[in-house]
């Protein structure tokens, strides 16, 4: 029999019935429970009552959250405004710009692949308060404006406090009979912030969980002098600094104390975030803990984007071996059979390399760590090469000479169990050159997993015109099978499909051209071809021979005006790292032929060149889509890989592009005849290191090339400042890493074949149709595919899982 109920019982029923109003009272113990599942702190048996609260709490805010928009329609909005327009929407949120070019959106594309193949993972990162800054044009010079991207909230993130991890930094290191210890340190609070990843249609949410950086209560209060509590408080921004500003650098190492801060930072959180989630039990269960960490590598997978969360195999030995209290041994081989490095540089500049006495003083076990890992390592390669020196000093993680330094790329190399570049040629420049006695050392661990994109993001979402007349030809499976667009070669003949190609083009480009006249105020002939260069202003992308073929084409024109010349608008877009003085200079010089070009009659809308401002994601979704041409014009060697390019061949672009990074896949995969190939390979790249580069001869054989020259040299494009551009002037005729002259006449070329090409539409877009073909290999989904098989022993799978209201 029912025990009868207390007074303070029926209490209770009646203030959950009166919180429920109308609700079900089931509906809304159904809701609390949910909400502690999703507050729950794994690594506790028992829920505590601040769990409970949250629970309860949140419970109340939905059940608020309704009735209080309700109630504001009902006092002010009388005539509720309908009719929004999505695209509206979308232009009002911000851009997470949460890295400088490449590396950050791959990641989020395979954030967005490893969701739509059931992978259960994570990515990590830092939670920047302020990302990559927002490019001005100010009289033709890139001006830097602090991207404020949080000012109004984000309302797709969700702060976890009760996952928050202390980091610690400087302090001084103890050897006792207990085992070694870490004491005096500064202590940060890491807090985290998750957002939701959804998978492609079957009801998948993985997490992206974002780091920021909080004083505790106590922050230098302890030791505060009578009449220093305000400057205490005040000295928590120091510790919160870590997290403020993302470093907006590219393909360039800059060596300061809060960079190693930051990247040591988002390490220690994670590592702390994935072992309290190893030792925690099943979800919700409140029954037995892992306690033995000897299987982690059998349930986790780090996977290193590039060398900045290198401090990961030195954290994780930390843990291992002074926390756990494992062997050496032992901590050493769940290290190496956990971490997997890719790499994405070949750069030497980029490269990065510590300083010795930072680490001592900033992370001073660490080093100690790094020296053991190095000796031991050392030990090994003496084995296999006795009396080898030379080999010795080039592997070891130590550079000597008049600082010394720790190279991150070799102790990645050392301490992860597989090493990969991100295109096939990359990956063998990797082996041929930069970790080549690595790779003789141990040749099983080198792979190679070329980029890709999500077809999600860069077509559906992006292009839905283009998804649309696909899938009228192949259906829609493509979208999570990109190979199928091998079946558009049934319809490379088909006029109706080539018509429908060509009018989703032209539709978009008439939305860009828009959307120019708006934004810059210029009328652009939507029937010229557009000619598009966008990513980060850099020496090696070789914007500086794009305008060398600016100024030959004007040159051109002018000479013969009446010559039936193929309409071009030559778009440029990209950011220039603040202190990268020549790749600003190169922003300069890009607006500096646009005056010129743009206002002489002659021309006219045969040419046009327009430098787009603020080059980023949402701008990328708006002018790839209208691209005809799509500049990939690198030295070859240099890029690593490259996803613009992709980007580009997947929305109905055509290639002009080297031989480098994922172009020599892309040749592969559509046929080198259906893209337009230039340029010296990378062995004439390297006869020409042999034989040195004399820049000034080409110059000098060259009528067009050496015209255009000194028209940048004699101010002809700065009449105002006629030596403008002499630091440019100089390094392309002496000190030219990057060999433009060289590639100067093949480019020309190149660039009349595409002229001529562009002037046969139905042509034209056969050879698009042929590209959109072979873009199947180029899906993140193939990308990840291989690495979940090959280097983190998990299986994809299609599987749809059971919607929250469906029955499990």
């Amino acid at each position: 029999m029912a025990k009868p109920l207390t007074d303070q019982d029926k209490r209770k029923q009646i203030s959950v019935r009166g919180l429920a109003g109308v609700e079900n009272v089931t509906d809304l113990k159904t809701n609390f429970n949910r909400h502690l599942h999703f507050t729950l702190v794994k690594d506790r048996n028992v829920a505590t009552k601040r769990d409970y609260y949250f629970a309860l709490a949140n419970t109340v805010r939905d059940y608020l959250v309704g009735r209080w928009i309700r109630t504001q329609q009902h006092y002010y909005e009388k005539d509720p405004k309908l009719g929004l327009d999505m695209e509206e929407l979308q232009d009002i949120e911000e851009d997470a710009g949460l890295g400088n070019g490449g590396l950050g959106r791959l990641a989020a594309c395979f954030l967005d692949s490893m969701a739509s193949l059931g992978l259960a993972a994570y990515g990590y990162g830092i939670r920047y308060e302020f990302g990559i800054f927002n490019q001005k044009i100010v009289d033709g010079w890139q001006v830097e404006e602090a991207d404020d991207w949080l000012r109004y909230g984000n309302p797709w993130e969700k702060a976890r406090p009760e996952y928050m991890r202390p980091v610690h930094f400087y302090g001084r290191v103890e050897h006792t009979a207990d085992g070694v210890k870490w004491v005096d340190t500064q202590v940060v609070l890491a807090l985290p912030y998750d957002t939701p990843v959804p998978g492609y249609r079957n009801n998948i949410v993985n997490t992206m969980r974002l780091w920021s950086a909080k004083a505790p209560c106590d922050f230098n209060l302890k030791d505060f002098n009578v009449g220093g509590y305000i400057q205490a408080v005040l000295d928590r921004n120091l510790a919160e600094n870590i997290s403020r500003v993302l470093y907006p650098n590219d393909n360039f190492f800059e060596g300061k104390e809060l960079r190693l801060k930051q990247e040591y930072f988002v390490v220690a959180a994670t590592l702390q975030d994935i072992v309290r989630r190893f030792k925690a039990s099943k979800f919700g269960s409140t029954e037995f803990v892992r306690l033995d960490l000897s299987s982690l590598p059998d349930k986790v997978a780090i996977q290193l984007n590039d060398t900045h969360p290198a401090m990961a195999i030195p954290e994780l030995m930390r843990i291992l071996v002074d926390v756990e209290k494992l062997t050496w041994e032992k901590a050493w081989d769940i290290v190496v059979r956990t971490c997997a490095y890719t790499n994405h540089t070949v750069l030497p500049e980029a490269l990065e390399r510590w300083p010795v006495d930072l680490f001592h003083n900033l992370l001073p076990r660490h080093l100690e760590i790094i020296y053991e890992i190095n000796r031991r390592h050392l030990e090994r390669i003496t084995k296999l090469y006795p009396g080898d020196l030379d080999r010795l000093r080039r592997m070891s993680l130590i550079e000597e000479g008049d600082i010394k330094k720790i190279n991150m790329a070799h102790l990645c190399i050392v301490g992860s169990h597989a090493v990969n570049g991100v295109a096939r040629i990359h990956s063998e420049i990797i082996k041929d050159t930069v970790f080549k006695d690595f790779y003789e050392t141990d040749p099983e661990k080198f792979q190679n997993k070329t980029n890709g994109i999500t077809p999600r993001r860069w077509l559906v979402m992006c292009n839905p015109g283009l998804a649309e007349v696909i899938a009228e030809r192949i259906g829609e499976d493509y979208i999570r099978d990109l190979d199928q667009l091998k079946k558009l070669l049934d319809f490379v003949d088909d006029d109706s499909f080539i018509q429908d190609v060509a009018k989703v083009k032209q539709e978009n480009k008439m939305k860009f051209a828009a959307y120019l006249e708006e934004q810059y105020k210029m009328k652009i002939n939507p029937n010229s071809m557009f000619d598009v260069h966008v990513k980060r202003i850099h020496e090696y992308k070789r914007q500086l021979l794009n305008c060398l073929h600016i100024i030959t084409l004007y040159n051109r024109i002018k000479k013969e005006p009446n010559k039936s010349w193929t309409p071009r608008t030559i778009m440029i877009g990209g950011k220039a790292a603040p202190g990268y003085h020549t790749a600003k200079m190169i922003i300069k010089l890009i607006t500096s032929i646009g005056d010129i070009v743009n206002n002489d009659p002659v021309v006219g809308d045969r040419l046009k060149v327009i430098y787009l401002e603020n080059y980023r994601v949402t701008l990328a979704e708006k002018v790839i889509p209208a691209s005809d041409l799509s500049e990939q014009i690198s030295t070859a060697g240099t890029e690593a890989s490259g996803t613009g390019n992709m980007k580009f061949m997947l929305n109905g672009a055509l290639t002009i592009g080297t031989m480098d990074g994922a172009n020599v896949e892309m040749a592969e995969e559509a046929g080198e005849e259906n893209l337009f190939i230039f340029g010296m390979r990378v062995p004439d790249v390297e006869a020409l290191d042999k034989k040195g580069y004399d820049a000034a001869s080409y110059y000098r054989r060259i009528p067009e090339l050496k015209q255009a020259m000194d028209q940048i040299s004699g101010g002809f494009f700065s009449p105002s400042q006629p030596d403008l551009f002499k630091d440019l002037v100089n390094m392309l005729m002496n000190h030219d890493r990057f060999k433009v002259f060289a590639d100067y006449e093949d480019y020309i070329q190149c660039q009349e074949k595409v002229s001529a090409l562009y002037k046969d539409p139905k042509e034209w877009t056969k050879m698009v149709i042929h590209n959109i073909a072979g873009c199947g290999k180029f899906s993140s989904d193939r990308t990840i595919s291989q690495y979940a098989r090959e280097i983190w022993g998990m299986e994809p799978s299609l599987e749809k899982i059971p919607a929250p209201d469906d029955p499990r």
